[in-house]
C-alpha cells in the first residue's frame, strides 16, 4: 500500500494521478478537506482509502496504521509561504513529518517527502543541493524554516542516505485551483486574463532588476510527479535534491507564455509589490538539476512554453480542469 499525505492537494492528487496512469490505485489518502473544493481534485481519480489527517497521526503514533506500508509520499505540510503561525509549522511541517519519516523507516517503506526550494532563502549563496551547503542557508519565512530544519534532522542523523527529500521549485499546473493566494502565477494569470484582458506583475524593488525580470524556475507538475514516480522504483537513489527545470525564467516570460497559449496578444502592467513581501522576496531562482544526470535518471523537463500551452489548454481552459 502507497499513502500519499497531503493527497487531496495540488501536488498529492496530481501523484495519484501520475500512479493511476501507471495502473496503480492501492494508495491510502491523508488529508483534512476542510470547507474548500479541494475535493474536486479527486473527483475523477481512484484509491483505496481516505483518512483524516489528525486520524492518521493517532494512529501511526500508536503503530496502529492497519496497512502494510510500501511507500509513504510526504506531501501534507503546510505550504503557505506567509503562515505566520511558528508553533503550528514548527509542529506540522518539523516534528509530524519527522514522526512520518521514522515510521517509514523502522517499516522499511521507502519516504519521499517535499521540501522545498524557499529554503534557499535569498538565493546568495546559489541552489546547489550539496549537503555542505544546508547549515549555510538562510530561509527569508517561517514556511521555508520549518522545511529546513527537516532537512537539517535528516542530515544530521544521516537519514538523507535512506530517503529522498525533494525541494520543489515553482511547481504549477492542473488541480492547484484551491490554493487560493498560494496558486502559481500561471494559474493566476490565466483567471486575470480572462476578465480582464490583461496580466499584473509585481515591479521590481531591486535597481539591477527591470520590473518583470524577476526570475523563477517554473516546474510543471507533471514533471514532479513524473520523478517521484522514478524514485518509487529506484529506491537507492536518496538525498536532498532539488526539482526543477534547471532553468530561470523571467515572470515576464511566463506571462507571454500564458498571452501565447490563450492566443492573445500580451497585455503586462506592473504593480507595487506588498510592503509584507519586501525582504521576504526571491528575486531569484534556478535549480541545480546536474544530480538527475548523476543517477541516470531519464526525465527530461518539460520547457515553460510547452508546459503553460498544456496547462492553459487541456485543463484551464476546459469545463473540467482537473486531472
Amino acid at each position: 500500500m502507497y499513502i500519499i499525505t497531503g493527497g487531496a492537494g495540488f501536488i498529492g492528487s496530481a501523484m495519484l494521478w501520475q500512479l493511476n496512469q501507471q495502473g496503480i490505485d492501492d494508495v491510502v489518502l491523508v488529508d483534512h478537506l476542510g470547507t474548500d473544493d479541494k475535493w474536486r481534485n479527486l473527483v475523477k481519480l481512484t484509491y483505496a482509502d481516505y483518512i483524516h489527517r489528525e486520524r492518521f497521526r493517532d494512529l501511526l503514533q500508536r503503530d496502529a496504521l492497519p496497512w502494510k506500508v510500501e511507500a509513504i509520499i510526504h506531501l501534507g505540510a503546510c505550504s503557505d509561504t506567509t503562515e505566520a503561525d511558528g508553533d503550528f509549522l514548527m509542529e506540522n511541517n518539523f516534528q509530524f513529518s519527522r514522526d512520518i519519516c521514522r515510521y517509514a523507516l523502522d517499516k522499511g517503506a521507502r519516504f519521499i517527502q517535499a521540501s522545498s526550494a524557499a529554503t534557499y532563502g535569498d538565493g546568495s549563496l546559489g541552489f546547489s543541493d550539496d549537503p555542505d551547503l544546508l547549515p549555510k542557508l538562510r530561509p527569508l519565512n517561517l514556511y521555508a524554516y520549518s522545511k529546513h530544519l527537516l532537512d537539517l534532522w535528516l542530515v544530521r542523523h544521516g537519514l538523507d542516505k535512506e530517503v529522498a527529500s525533494l525541494k520543489f521549485f515553482n511547481v504549477y499546473g492542473p488541480n492547484e485551483y484551491h490554493k487560493g493566494e498560494m496558486r502559481s502565477v500561471a494559474c493566476k494569470a490565466y483567471k486575470q486574463i480572462t476578465k480582464h484582458g490583461d496580466l499584473e506583475l509585481f515591479r521590481s524593488t531591486s535597481p539591477d532588476i527591470s520590473d518583470g525580470e524577476q526570475k523563477r524556475d517554473f516546474v510543471y507538475v507533471k514533471d514532479c510527479t513524473a520523478l517521484m514516480s522514478w524514485l518509487l522504483e529506484n529506491r537507492h537513489v536518496n538525498g536532498i535534491h532539488n526539482v526543477g527545470s534547471g532553468r530561470a525564467r523571467s515572470f515576464n516570460d511566463l506571462g507571454r507564455a500564458v498571452f501565447s497559449a490563450m492566443q492573445r496578444s500580451c497585455r503586462i502592467t506592473y504593480v507595487d509589490m506588498p510592503r509584507m513581501l519586501h525582504g521576504k522576496y526571491q528575486n531569484f531562482t534556478q535549480a541545480d538539476m546536474n544530480w538527475l544526470d548523476k543517477v541516470g535518471c531519464p526525465i527530461k523537463m518539460t520547457s515553460l512554453e510547452d508546459g503553460v500551452t498544456d496547462f492553459v489548454q487541456n485543463y484551464l481552459s476546459q469545463p473540467d480542469p482537473y486531472l
